[in-house]
């Protein structure tokens, strides 16, 4: 990757810039908040993080959101909406750019410099604030129609399933009824543990409390490996991932994550007899390293 290519994050809070090189290092970043409602304001911005780094030959973005034919559609930054990403800040900034799904973009990370480095297909996992996904084949981002692809936290799987422990079936964001999204997240493991014990306790408290050897904790994060097996192992299933890198705040418990590895392994019709489920080496930085490899792709 050469010194031309560079990189943005875009979230609901901040836009973070970098450059990238080919290994993964992460140089030059900057950041600037996320204008919200105006689309001078916000191409200005990006314009303004370029230009102070000496500007830029192609250019990656990494957003929460999805393009569905170029058009973009994002909840966390709404100033995006029915906006062609690539083609108007390409304009704007007169360089060629790229755009993917946060997710796609950490799985893309991850395939290229992190945990699945050199490995012919690699599904990236998210389990943060919500439950997401990326697929990443041969190097190269898997984009699929409508903009959606890796997104196994939706869909109506576990109404029945959580039902059936107790817990509150609830409609999902998506606008569907018992989506993995609801109980799969750090707030999915709170709605679970909250049903099962009746305290209201965050994500951290109660793998804290797991962690310290707490009965109600552990029958809580039994429950809530079990629903994310299920689904997971579905997914290793039908792609035949060789590794499933993890993102998200959720990731950071190592324990909780050899959990998931062992339910899945344990559901799956191939034999994985190294870690399937690992936790993801690029977090932090996951986004601008996606972002600049997909910025890649087209100039290779």
């Amino acid at each position: 990757m050469t010194q031309g290519t560079a990189a943005f994050d875009i979230g609901g809070s901040k836009i973070e810039f970098a450059r990238v090189s080919r290994d993964g290092a992460v140089t030059d970043r900057a950041t600037l908040p996320t204008p919200h409602t105006n689309w001078h304001d916000f191409v200005a911005a990006l314009r303004q993080l370029l230009e102070a780094a000496g500007g830029a030959e192609r250019i990656g973005i990494s957003i929460a959101g999805t393009t569905d034919n170029g058009i973009a559609q994002a909840a966390n930054v709404p100033v995006v909406n029915g906006h062609h990403l690539e083609n108007e800040i390409a304009a704007f900034l007169g360089a060629p750019v790229r755009v993917g799904n946060d997710a796609d973009c950490f799985a893309l990370a991850e395939a290229t410099v992190g945990a699945g480095k050199g490995l012919p297909i690699v599904f990236g996992a998210i389990l943060g604030t919500g439950v997401g996904g990326g697929l990443v084949i041969g190097g190269r981002m898997v984009r699929g129609a409508h903009g959606v692809t890796g997104e196994w936290g939706h869909g109506p799987l576990l109404a029945e399933a959580v039902a059936a422990r107790g817990i509150p079936v609830v409609r999902c964001g998506c606008g569907q009824i018992g989506c993995l999204d609801s109980y799969g997240s750090a707030r999915g493991l709170e709605r679970i543990h909250a049903a099962l014990t009746s305290q209201t306790l965050t994500s951290h408290a109660i793998t804290a409390a797991w962690h310290a050897g707490d009965a109600k904790a552990a029958h809580s994060i039994d429950t809530f490996v079990a629903l994310i097996a299920g689904p997971l192992s579905m997914i290793v299933n039908t792609i035949g991932p060789s590794v499933i890198p993890v993102g998200g705040g959720l990731s950071s418990d190592a324990a909780l994550l050899a959990l998931i590895d062992q339910a899945v392994r344990e559901r799956v019709l191939g034999r994985y007899d190294q870690p399937l489920v690992v936790p993801g080496r690029t977090r932090g930085a996951s986004g601008l390293i996606g972002a600049a490899m997909l910025a890649e792709e087209r100039a290779s």
